[in-house]
């Protein structure tokens, strides 16, 4: 039934003059095709005593941060109210965070002292 339906329909659009080209258009974007619009990975490394980022901005929306540790002691990232478990050296950890307001956000290594000796920065979200 669903077949004839569709048969039909492409018979009459192809009928009224529309080619494939403007068929094509027609096609639904869906959830994916945005989804990926508001999703920004940026990759973390931490090691003693510094916080390396991939990207220093992001547009509003979720951002994948997918942290690894590539020092030699445990360490954390923290932002905007959310952090990972601690992380032990030559592991990795992944945090996803909303950012829905335009604006400068701190990030950190929540292991005490660590942010004191360097392991700081800002995320800006445009």
């Amino acid at each position: 039934m669903t077949r004839m339906l569709v048969s039909a329909t492409a018979a009459s659009v192809l009928a009224a003059g529309v080619g494939p080209a403007a068929l094509a258009s027609l096609r639904p974007t869906g959830p994916s095709t945005t989804a990926r619009a508001l999703v920004a990975t940026v990759n973390v490394t931490e090691k003693e005593y510094k916080i390396a980022v991939s990207k220093k901005t992001a547009k509003r929306g979720v951002v994948v941060f997918k942290v690894k540790n590539v020092g030699t002691v445990e360490h954390g990232f923290q932002i905007k109210g959310r952090k990972t478990r601690l992380i032990s050296a030559g592991k990795s950890a992944t945090l996803r965070v909303s950012f829905l307001r335009k604006g400068h956000y701190p990030y950190k290594c929540f292991v005490p002292g660590h942010a004191a000796l360097g392991m700081k920065g800002v995320f800006t979200i445009t």
